[in-house]
Protein backbone atom coordinates (compact mmCIF):
# COMPACT_ATOMS: atom_id res chain seq x y z
CA UNK A 1 0.00 0.00 0.00
CA UNK A 2 1.78 3.56 -1.11
CA UNK A 3 0.30 6.30 0.45
CA UNK A 4 1.39 10.04 0.37
CA UNK A 5 -0.07 10.90 3.95
CA UNK A 6 1.97 9.92 7.12
CA UNK A 7 -0.46 7.62 8.36
CA UNK A 8 -3.44 5.19 7.54
CA UNK A 9 -6.88 5.61 7.39
CA UNK A 10 -7.76 8.24 4.30
CA UNK A 11 -11.02 10.31 5.24
CA UNK A 12 -10.90 8.32 8.64
CA UNK A 13 -8.82 10.96 10.63
CA UNK A 14 -8.39 11.94 13.63
CA UNK A 15 -7.11 15.20 15.39
CA UNK A 16 -5.21 14.81 18.41
CA UNK A 17 -3.96 17.45 21.02
CA UNK A 18 -3.06 17.74 24.62
CA UNK A 19 -4.70 14.24 25.02
CA UNK A 20 -8.02 15.00 23.19
CA UNK A 21 -8.72 12.91 20.26
CA UNK A 22 -11.45 13.65 17.88
CA UNK A 23 -12.54 12.10 14.74
CA UNK A 24 -12.37 14.10 11.80
CA UNK A 25 -14.20 11.74 9.17
CA UNK A 26 -17.31 10.17 9.76
CA UNK A 27 -18.65 9.98 13.77
CA UNK A 28 -20.35 7.35 13.63
CA UNK A 29 -20.69 3.88 11.96
CA UNK A 30 -23.85 2.06 9.51
CA UNK A 31 -24.33 -0.97 8.06
CA UNK A 32 -21.05 -2.66 10.09
CA UNK A 33 -21.99 -5.91 8.49
CA UNK A 34 -19.48 -4.62 5.54
CA UNK A 35 -16.88 -4.70 7.64
CA UNK A 36 -18.06 -7.98 9.95
CA UNK A 37 -17.21 -9.60 6.48
CA UNK A 38 -14.10 -8.05 5.94
CA UNK A 39 -12.55 -9.40 9.40
CA UNK A 40 -14.22 -13.04 9.08
CA UNK A 41 -12.50 -13.27 5.51
CA UNK A 42 -9.20 -12.31 6.26
CA UNK A 43 -8.22 -13.84 10.17
CA UNK A 44 -9.26 -15.75 12.74
CA UNK A 45 -9.84 -12.93 15.20
CA UNK A 46 -13.63 -11.18 14.34
CA UNK A 47 -14.40 -7.62 14.04
CA UNK A 48 -15.64 -7.12 17.45
CA UNK A 49 -12.75 -9.04 19.28
CA UNK A 50 -10.69 -6.10 17.19
CA UNK A 51 -12.89 -3.39 17.92
CA UNK A 52 -14.89 -2.42 20.92
CA UNK A 53 -18.07 -1.73 18.76
CA UNK A 54 -21.01 -0.46 20.53
CA UNK A 55 -24.87 1.18 19.85
CA UNK A 56 -24.53 4.68 21.73
CA UNK A 57 -27.16 4.58 24.56
CA UNK A 58 -30.34 5.70 23.92
CA UNK A 59 -31.71 8.45 22.58
CA UNK A 60 -29.00 8.25 19.94
CA UNK A 61 -30.07 11.36 18.35
CA UNK A 62 -32.18 14.34 19.32
CA UNK A 63 -33.46 16.54 16.73
CA UNK A 64 -34.01 20.32 17.06
CA UNK A 65 -36.06 21.98 15.09
CA UNK A 66 -36.50 25.24 14.33
CA UNK A 67 -39.71 25.88 15.76
CA UNK A 68 -38.96 24.53 19.31
CA UNK A 69 -39.78 21.44 18.99
CA UNK A 70 -36.96 18.27 20.37
CA UNK A 71 -37.61 14.46 19.35
CA UNK A 72 -35.64 12.37 20.80
CA UNK A 73 -35.23 8.77 18.28
CA UNK A 74 -33.99 5.53 19.85
CA UNK A 75 -31.34 3.43 18.39
CA UNK A 76 -32.19 -0.15 16.37
CA UNK A 77 -36.30 0.03 17.64
CA UNK A 78 -38.71 0.53 14.61
CA UNK A 79 -41.11 0.29 17.13
CA UNK A 80 -39.41 3.55 19.32
CA UNK A 81 -39.12 5.58 16.69
CA UNK A 82 -42.35 5.06 15.03
CA UNK A 83 -43.67 6.45 18.66
CA UNK A 84 -41.53 9.15 19.05
CA UNK A 85 -42.74 10.36 15.56
CA UNK A 86 -46.82 9.15 16.99
CA UNK A 87 -45.90 11.77 20.45
CA UNK A 88 -43.85 15.11 18.83
CA UNK A 89 -46.42 14.74 15.36
CA UNK A 90 -49.75 12.78 15.88
CA UNK A 91 -51.22 9.50 14.99
CA UNK A 92 -51.39 10.54 11.10
CA UNK A 93 -47.83 11.48 10.72
CA UNK A 94 -46.71 8.86 12.22
CA UNK A 95 -48.91 5.91 9.25
CA UNK A 96 -47.03 8.35 6.64
CA UNK A 97 -43.93 7.89 8.65
CA UNK A 98 -44.16 3.91 8.62
CA UNK A 99 -45.67 4.07 4.99
CA UNK A 100 -42.65 6.16 3.44
CA UNK A 101 -39.81 3.12 5.27
CA UNK A 102 -41.84 1.06 3.70
CA UNK A 103 -41.51 1.85 1.10
CA UNK A 104 -37.48 3.04 1.56
CA UNK A 105 -37.63 -0.54 1.93
CA UNK A 106 -38.95 -2.03 -1.19
CA UNK A 107 -35.97 0.44 -2.96
CA UNK A 108 -33.29 -0.82 -0.39
CA UNK A 109 -34.66 -4.48 -1.26
CA UNK A 110 -34.39 -3.71 -5.26
CA UNK A 111 -31.07 -1.63 -5.43
CA UNK A 112 -28.83 -3.59 -3.11
CA UNK A 113 -27.69 -5.71 -5.50
CA UNK A 114 -27.13 -3.47 -8.25
CA UNK A 115 -25.86 -0.55 -6.35
CA UNK A 116 -23.70 -1.94 -3.76
CA UNK A 117 -23.14 -5.46 -4.46
CA UNK A 118 -22.42 -6.35 -7.46
CA UNK A 119 -19.39 -4.69 -9.09
CA UNK A 120 -20.03 -1.98 -12.55
CA UNK A 121 -18.36 -3.05 -15.45
CA UNK A 122 -18.97 -2.86 -19.22
CA UNK A 123 -21.19 -5.66 -18.84
CA UNK A 124 -23.54 -4.19 -16.16
CA UNK A 125 -27.22 -3.36 -17.00
CA UNK A 126 -27.43 0.30 -16.63
CA UNK A 127 -31.28 0.26 -16.13
CA UNK A 128 -31.01 -0.35 -12.68
CA UNK A 129 -28.93 3.03 -12.45
CA UNK A 130 -31.60 4.94 -15.17
CA UNK A 131 -34.51 4.05 -12.81
CA UNK A 132 -35.59 5.62 -9.42
CA UNK A 133 -36.06 2.47 -7.42
CA UNK A 134 -38.50 4.23 -4.76
CA UNK A 135 -41.97 2.80 -5.56
CA UNK A 136 -43.90 5.62 -7.18
CA UNK A 137 -47.09 6.09 -4.86
CA UNK A 138 -50.49 6.61 -6.80
CA UNK A 139 -51.59 9.80 -7.07
CA UNK A 140 -54.40 11.26 -8.88
CA UNK A 141 -53.59 12.53 -12.61
CA UNK A 142 -56.36 13.24 -15.01
CA UNK A 143 -59.61 10.70 -14.89
CA UNK A 144 -57.79 8.51 -13.06
CA UNK A 145 -55.57 7.17 -10.30
CA UNK A 146 -52.59 5.38 -11.93
CA UNK A 147 -48.68 5.60 -10.46
CA UNK A 148 -47.10 8.45 -11.78
CA UNK A 149 -42.83 8.95 -11.43
CA UNK A 150 -41.63 9.82 -8.34
CA UNK A 151 -39.98 13.42 -7.54
CA UNK A 152 -36.55 14.15 -6.07
CA UNK A 153 -36.77 13.67 -2.50
CA UNK A 154 -37.38 16.57 -0.79
CA UNK A 155 -40.78 16.59 -2.79
CA UNK A 156 -41.25 13.21 -2.39
CA UNK A 157 -41.21 13.31 0.90
CA UNK A 158 -42.53 16.46 1.55
CA UNK A 159 -45.75 15.32 -0.21
CA UNK A 160 -45.62 12.09 1.49
CA UNK A 161 -44.84 13.09 5.07
CA UNK A 162 -47.33 16.31 4.89
CA UNK A 163 -45.15 17.93 8.27
CA UNK A 164 -42.48 19.81 7.09
CA UNK A 165 -41.05 19.11 10.66
CA UNK A 166 -41.41 15.18 10.31
CA UNK A 167 -39.18 15.83 6.37
CA UNK A 168 -36.57 17.31 7.87
CA UNK A 169 -36.46 14.30 10.41
CA UNK A 170 -36.08 11.72 7.61
CA UNK A 171 -33.35 13.79 5.34
CA UNK A 172 -31.34 15.31 8.05
CA UNK A 173 -29.35 12.03 8.11
CA UNK A 174 -28.51 12.22 4.16
CA UNK A 175 -26.46 15.60 4.51
CA UNK A 176 -24.08 12.82 6.40
CA UNK A 177 -23.62 10.96 3.01
CA UNK A 178 -23.09 14.03 1.29
CA UNK A 179 -26.38 13.73 -0.49
CA UNK A 180 -28.41 17.03 -0.64
CA UNK A 181 -32.57 15.97 -1.04
CA UNK A 182 -33.00 18.86 -3.27
CA UNK A 183 -32.58 17.32 -6.54
CA UNK A 184 -31.99 13.79 -5.01
CA UNK A 185 -33.98 10.95 -6.10
CA UNK A 186 -36.10 9.83 -3.87
CA UNK A 187 -34.49 6.06 -3.79
CA UNK A 188 -31.98 7.74 -1.36
CA UNK A 189 -34.82 7.51 1.81
CA UNK A 190 -32.77 4.24 1.19
CA UNK A 191 -30.51 5.75 3.29
CA UNK A 192 -32.67 6.85 6.92
CA UNK A 193 -33.96 3.29 6.32
CA UNK A 194 -30.70 1.53 6.47
CA UNK A 195 -30.00 3.75 9.79
CA UNK A 196 -33.32 2.63 11.11
CA UNK A 197 -33.60 -0.49 10.33
CA UNK A 198 -29.70 -1.69 10.97
CA UNK A 199 -28.35 0.76 13.55
CA UNK A 200 -26.29 3.55 14.77
CA UNK A 201 -22.47 2.42 15.94
CA UNK A 202 -19.73 3.75 18.08
CA UNK A 203 -16.39 1.73 18.36
CA UNK A 204 -14.79 2.95 21.51
CA UNK A 205 -11.54 4.93 21.08
CA UNK A 206 -13.87 6.89 17.83
CA UNK A 207 -14.11 5.58 14.44
CA UNK A 208 -10.13 5.86 13.96
CA UNK A 209 -10.26 2.00 15.97
CA UNK A 210 -11.59 0.69 12.81
CA UNK A 211 -8.76 2.18 10.83
CA UNK A 212 -6.44 0.94 13.44
CA UNK A 213 -8.10 -2.74 13.40
CA UNK A 214 -8.20 -2.37 9.79
CA UNK A 215 -4.07 -1.58 9.81
CA UNK A 216 -3.54 -3.88 12.19
CA UNK A 217 -4.95 -7.01 10.35
CA UNK A 218 -3.34 -5.65 6.89
CA UNK A 219 -0.19 -5.89 8.72
CA UNK A 220 -0.76 -9.31 10.37
CA UNK A 221 -1.21 -10.62 6.05
CA UNK A 222 2.11 -9.59 5.58
CA UNK A 223 0.74 -6.20 4.16
CA UNK A 224 3.57 -3.87 3.41
CA UNK A 225 2.80 0.11 3.95
CA UNK A 226 4.79 2.89 2.43
CA UNK A 227 3.61 6.35 3.91
CA UNK A 228 4.50 9.86 2.97
CA UNK A 229 4.92 8.16 -0.87
CA UNK A 230 3.34 9.91 -3.59
CA UNK A 231 2.70 7.66 -7.01
CA UNK A 232 2.83 9.66 -9.68
CA UNK A 233 1.62 7.17 -12.57
CA UNK A 234 0.56 3.71 -13.42
CA UNK A 235 3.32 2.17 -15.66
CA UNK A 236 2.42 -0.20 -18.60
CA UNK A 237 3.65 -3.11 -20.43
CA UNK A 238 2.02 -4.59 -24.12
CA UNK A 239 -1.52 -2.96 -22.85
CA UNK A 240 -1.35 -3.80 -19.67
CA UNK A 241 -0.53 -2.36 -16.00
CA UNK A 242 3.07 -3.37 -14.53
CA UNK A 243 3.38 -1.17 -11.54
CA UNK A 244 3.32 2.03 -10.37
CA UNK A 245 6.01 5.00 -10.86
CA UNK A 246 6.98 6.97 -7.42
CA UNK A 247 6.98 10.54 -7.07
CA UNK A 248 11.60 10.19 -6.32
CA UNK A 249 11.66 8.09 -9.73
CA UNK A 250 11.18 4.78 -7.99
CA UNK A 251 8.99 1.90 -9.90
CA UNK A 252 7.24 -0.81 -8.04
CA UNK A 253 6.38 -4.08 -10.00
CA UNK A 254 2.78 -5.19 -9.90
CA UNK A 255 0.63 -7.82 -11.29
CA UNK A 256 -2.46 -5.92 -10.33
CA UNK A 257 -2.56 -2.03 -9.32
CA UNK A 258 -5.73 -0.82 -7.03
CA UNK A 259 -6.34 3.01 -7.14
CA UNK A 260 -8.00 4.29 -4.23
CA UNK A 261 -6.20 8.20 -4.98
CA UNK A 262 -8.49 11.29 -6.80
CA UNK A 263 -4.88 11.61 -9.16
CA UNK A 264 -3.34 10.80 -10.96
CA UNK A 265 -3.51 8.16 -12.75
CA UNK A 266 -7.26 7.10 -12.67
CA UNK A 267 -9.20 10.90 -11.85
CA UNK A 268 -12.66 11.40 -12.19
CA UNK A 269 -11.67 13.85 -15.71
CA UNK A 270 -9.86 10.46 -17.19
CA UNK A 271 -12.44 8.19 -16.21
CA UNK A 272 -13.98 5.84 -19.27
CA UNK A 273 -16.99 5.52 -20.95
CA UNK A 274 -18.18 2.62 -18.97
CA UNK A 275 -20.58 5.24 -17.14
CA UNK A 276 -22.23 6.41 -20.20
CA UNK A 277 -26.16 6.18 -19.28
CA UNK A 278 -25.62 5.12 -15.50
CA UNK A 279 -26.60 8.79 -14.25
CA UNK A 280 -24.93 12.09 -13.54
CA UNK A 281 -21.57 11.62 -12.09
CA UNK A 282 -20.53 11.09 -8.19
CA UNK A 283 -18.48 13.92 -8.06
CA UNK A 284 -18.25 17.24 -10.32
CA UNK A 285 -15.54 19.87 -10.42
CA UNK A 286 -15.28 22.92 -7.73
CA UNK A 287 -18.66 25.15 -8.42
CA UNK A 288 -21.07 22.41 -8.77
CA UNK A 289 -22.48 22.73 -5.25
CA UNK A 290 -25.56 20.41 -6.01
CA UNK A 291 -23.31 17.47 -6.50
CA UNK A 292 -20.57 18.38 -4.61
CA UNK A 293 -20.14 19.11 -0.49
CA UNK A 294 -17.51 19.31 2.07
CA UNK A 295 -18.06 20.17 5.63
CA UNK A 296 -16.84 22.90 8.17
CA UNK A 297 -16.22 21.23 11.83
CA UNK A 298 -15.52 22.80 15.09
CA UNK A 299 -13.68 20.74 17.49
CA UNK A 300 -14.21 21.96 21.25
CA UNK A 301 -12.18 20.62 23.90
CA UNK A 302 -14.39 20.61 27.42
CA UNK A 303 -13.32 20.89 31.07
CA UNK A 304 -16.17 18.98 33.23
CA UNK A 305 -18.15 15.87 32.88
CA UNK A 306 -20.65 15.00 29.52
CA UNK A 307 -24.18 14.95 31.02
CA UNK A 308 -25.46 11.35 31.68
CA UNK A 309 -28.73 12.38 29.72
CA UNK A 310 -26.60 13.71 26.79
CA UNK A 311 -27.64 12.04 23.56
CA UNK A 312 -24.34 10.52 21.62
CA UNK A 313 -26.12 13.16 18.69
CA UNK A 314 -28.06 16.05 18.78
CA UNK A 315 -29.27 17.49 14.93
CA UNK A 316 -29.94 21.18 15.28
CA UNK A 317 -31.87 22.07 12.10
CA UNK A 318 -32.40 25.21 9.90
CA UNK A 319 -35.59 26.76 8.77
CA UNK A 320 -36.06 24.11 6.00
CA UNK A 321 -35.23 20.62 5.43
CA UNK A 322 -33.07 22.79 2.62
CA UNK A 323 -31.06 24.53 4.58
CA UNK A 324 -27.98 21.98 5.86
CA UNK A 325 -28.56 20.99 9.52
CA UNK A 326 -25.53 21.11 12.42
CA UNK A 327 -24.84 18.27 13.90
CA UNK A 328 -23.38 17.79 17.37
CA UNK A 329 -21.72 14.83 18.18
CA UNK A 330 -21.01 14.24 22.20
CA UNK A 331 -19.48 10.72 22.52
CA UNK A 332 -20.00 9.09 26.06
CA UNK A 333 -15.69 7.76 25.51
CA UNK A 334 -13.44 8.90 28.24
CA UNK A 335 -10.69 7.41 25.62
CA UNK A 336 -10.96 10.57 23.76
CA UNK A 337 -9.49 12.61 26.88
CA UNK A 338 -7.12 12.81 29.73
CA UNK A 339 -7.28 11.36 32.56
CA UNK A 340 -10.13 13.29 34.86
CA UNK A 341 -13.23 15.12 34.49
CA UNK A 342 -13.55 16.36 30.53
CA UNK A 343 -15.24 16.01 27.72
CA UNK A 344 -15.24 16.16 24.02
CA UNK A 345 -17.51 17.98 21.33
CA UNK A 346 -17.67 17.78 17.25
CA UNK A 347 -19.85 20.18 15.50
CA UNK A 348 -20.26 19.62 12.02
CA UNK A 349 -22.13 21.45 9.27
CA UNK A 350 -22.06 20.68 5.46
CA UNK A 351 -20.84 23.12 3.14
CA UNK A 352 -20.49 23.63 -0.63
CA UNK A 353 -17.40 22.75 -2.70
CA UNK A 354 -16.24 25.69 -4.66
CA UNK A 355 -15.21 28.05 -1.30
CA UNK A 356 -12.00 28.55 -2.47
CA UNK A 357 -10.70 26.61 0.75
CA UNK A 358 -12.74 29.18 2.51
CA UNK A 359 -16.18 29.00 4.51
CA UNK A 360 -19.19 30.71 3.30
CA UNK A 361 -20.59 33.86 5.19
CA UNK A 362 -22.30 32.89 8.59
CA UNK A 363 -20.90 29.42 8.75
CA UNK A 364 -18.49 29.66 11.56
CA UNK A 365 -21.63 31.48 13.66
CA UNK A 366 -23.63 28.72 12.81
CA UNK A 367 -21.47 26.39 14.12
CA UNK A 368 -20.70 28.76 17.19
CA UNK A 369 -24.67 28.70 17.57
CA UNK A 370 -25.49 24.91 17.58
CA UNK A 371 -22.70 24.15 20.31
CA UNK A 372 -23.96 27.15 22.51
CA UNK A 373 -27.53 25.95 22.08
CA UNK A 374 -26.82 22.09 22.74
CA UNK A 375 -22.99 21.94 24.47
CA UNK A 376 -23.64 22.87 28.50
CA UNK A 377 -22.28 25.60 29.59
CA UNK A 378 -19.86 25.63 26.66
CA UNK A 379 -18.36 29.15 27.00
CA UNK A 380 -17.34 28.36 31.12
CA UNK A 381 -16.14 24.98 30.16
CA UNK A 382 -14.35 24.93 26.71
CA UNK A 383 -10.34 24.79 27.05
CA UNK A 384 -9.40 25.26 23.50
CA UNK A 385 -11.37 24.79 19.90
CA UNK A 386 -10.46 24.26 16.54
CA UNK A 387 -12.23 24.92 13.34
CA UNK A 388 -11.51 22.92 10.39
CA UNK A 389 -12.42 23.86 6.28
CA UNK A 390 -12.65 22.16 3.40
CA UNK A 391 -9.06 22.94 3.12
CA UNK A 392 -8.25 20.82 5.81
CA UNK A 393 -9.27 17.79 3.85
CA UNK A 394 -8.19 18.46 1.00
CA UNK A 395 -4.23 18.73 2.17
CA UNK A 396 -5.52 15.28 3.80
CA UNK A 397 -7.04 13.65 1.76
CA UNK A 398 -6.10 15.20 -1.66
CA UNK A 399 -9.79 15.86 -2.51
CA UNK A 400 -10.43 18.22 -4.39
CA UNK A 401 -11.97 21.61 -2.38
CA UNK A 402 -12.45 18.70 0.28
CA UNK A 403 -15.02 17.35 -1.71
CA UNK A 404 -17.07 14.02 0.20
CA UNK A 405 -18.59 12.10 -2.65
CA UNK A 406 -22.08 10.50 -1.71
CA UNK A 407 -23.12 6.95 -2.27
CA UNK A 408 -24.12 5.87 -6.00
CA UNK A 409 -27.86 6.50 -6.25
CA UNK A 410 -30.12 5.13 -8.84
CA UNK A 411 -32.40 7.47 -10.83
CA UNK A 412 -31.57 8.83 -14.19
CA UNK A 413 -30.83 12.72 -14.61
CA UNK A 414 -31.14 13.18 -10.47
CA UNK A 415 -29.02 9.67 -10.25
CA UNK A 416 -25.44 9.67 -9.48
CA UNK A 417 -22.86 7.17 -10.76
CA UNK A 418 -19.48 6.07 -9.59
CA UNK A 419 -16.62 5.31 -11.30
CA UNK A 420 -16.41 1.65 -12.79
CA UNK A 421 -14.47 -1.16 -10.40
CA UNK A 422 -12.16 -1.69 -13.46
CA UNK A 423 -9.94 1.03 -14.56
CA UNK A 424 -9.57 1.66 -17.82
CA UNK A 425 -6.16 -0.23 -18.55
CA UNK A 426 -6.35 -3.83 -18.04
CA UNK A 427 -4.30 -4.67 -14.55
CA UNK A 428 -6.01 -1.90 -12.97
CA UNK A 429 -9.23 -1.50 -10.58
CA UNK A 430 -10.84 1.09 -8.69
CA UNK A 431 -11.51 1.65 -5.08
CA UNK A 432 -12.02 4.38 -2.74
CA UNK A 433 -15.56 6.69 -2.83
CA UNK A 434 -15.12 7.69 -6.28
CA UNK A 435 -15.56 4.36 -7.28
CA UNK A 436 -18.88 2.32 -7.43
CA UNK A 437 -20.96 2.10 -4.97
CA UNK A 438 -19.14 5.03 -4.28
CA UNK A 439 -18.82 7.08 -0.85
CA UNK A 440 -19.45 7.02 2.92
CA UNK A 441 -18.39 4.15 5.35
CA UNK A 442 -19.92 0.88 4.46
CA UNK A 443 -19.75 1.79 0.35
CA UNK A 444 -16.48 2.74 0.20
CA UNK A 445 -15.85 -0.46 2.27
CA UNK A 446 -17.68 -2.62 -0.43
CA UNK A 447 -15.34 -0.93 -2.90
CA UNK A 448 -12.48 -3.30 -1.89
CA UNK A 449 -14.77 -5.93 -1.55
CA UNK A 450 -15.55 -5.47 -5.37
CA UNK A 451 -12.27 -4.83 -6.46
CA UNK A 452 -10.59 -8.12 -4.83
CA UNK A 453 -13.41 -10.33 -6.04
CA UNK A 454 -12.52 -9.24 -9.59
CA UNK A 455 -8.76 -9.65 -8.88
CA UNK A 456 -9.49 -13.00 -7.87
CA UNK A 457 -12.70 -14.40 -10.02
CA UNK A 458 -11.95 -12.46 -13.20
CA UNK A 459 -13.74 -9.63 -15.25
CA UNK A 460 -16.87 -12.11 -15.21
CA UNK A 461 -17.73 -12.13 -11.17
CA UNK A 462 -20.80 -10.61 -10.54
CA UNK A 463 -20.48 -10.27 -6.45
CA UNK A 464 -20.91 -12.85 -3.73
CA UNK A 465 -24.77 -14.27 -2.98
Amino acid sequence: VVERGDTHGGAVGRRVRDGFSFDTGPGLMYLPAVWRDLFLKTGKRPLEECVELVRPADPVVEHRLSDGTRVRLPGLSRSGTIRAVREAFGEGTAERWTALLGRAREAWEVSRRPMMEEPLTSGTDPAPFRRDPYPAVPRRRGLFRRPAPADDLLTTAIRELGDPRAVALVTAGLWDWGVNPVGAPAGALVLPYLEQTFGTWYPLGGMRALADALHARCVERRVEFRFGVGVVAVTEDGGRASGVELANGTVLPAEHVVVGAWSPPLSPANRDTVTEGFGGPLWEPPGNAVRAWSRATLLLALRGPRPADTPHRTVVHGATPAEPPVTVLQPDDPALWPAGEHATAVVTVPVPVGSGGGLPVGTAERLEAAADAVVPDRTGRELWRELRTPAEIERETGAPGGAIPGPALGGGVTGRAAAPNPGPLPGTHRAGALAHPGGGLPHAGMTGALAAGLIVEGPDWRGSY
